[in-house]
């Protein structure tokens, strides 16, 4: 699926910004990744410095899809490595948007992947499997919820109700 510029979508969807069915993140997210555009529709994750369902959803087809992750804005450890990054890429994941941090930054610019997050952070996280699949999100000054479309560029991060056409 071909991206377009987020400022385009919001110049020609301004019903639907008035509306709240097209909503900005607030601009707080570091690019990482070989995708500088990506878009899709997406899955949400809630953990809290806690990485194992975000390997488990990430060891599924990605088809195309967006991980939205809410982290907390925990800083105090990384919830996505460069393991987790090429394991998004070589499943057909679109991106990754982390309300937390990576690691191994390098590994994960290398990657076939958009990735966006709070920061970097050297300390991996725990292994409980404690979180929750497929929840509405609030992150970014917005609530997310699973299904919904997502738009990232240079500029910033959409999140749709619905898909946009070009």
């Amino acid at each position: 699926m071909a991206a377009f510029p987020t400022a385009e979508a919001c110049d020609s969807n301004a019903e639907l910004i008035a509306i709240g069915d097209l909503r900005a993140l607030h601009p707080i997210f570091n690019i990482y990744g070989q995708r500088r555009c990506f878009s899709g529709p997406i899955v949400t994750l809630k953990v809290f410095e806690d990485n194992v369902l975000v390997r488990n959803q990430l060891e599924t087809k990605g088809e195309g899809q967006v991980l939205v992750i809410d982290g907390g804005g925990s800083k105090r450890c990384a919830l996505v490595g460069g393991n987790l990054g090429q394991l998004a890429q070589n499943n057909g994941w679109a991106g990754i948007v982390v309300n937390g941090c990576v690691r191994d930054v390098d590994e994960i610019n290398d990657c076939d992947v958009g990735v966006r997050a709070l920061g970097s952070n050297p300390l991996k996280s725990s292994k409980k499997g404690h979180g929750e699949k497929n929840v509405p999100v609030y992150m970014g000054g917005t609530l997310i919820r699973d299904g919904e479309w997502l738009y990232a560029d240079s500029d910033g991060i959409l999140i749709s109700k619905t898909e946009l056409s070009v």
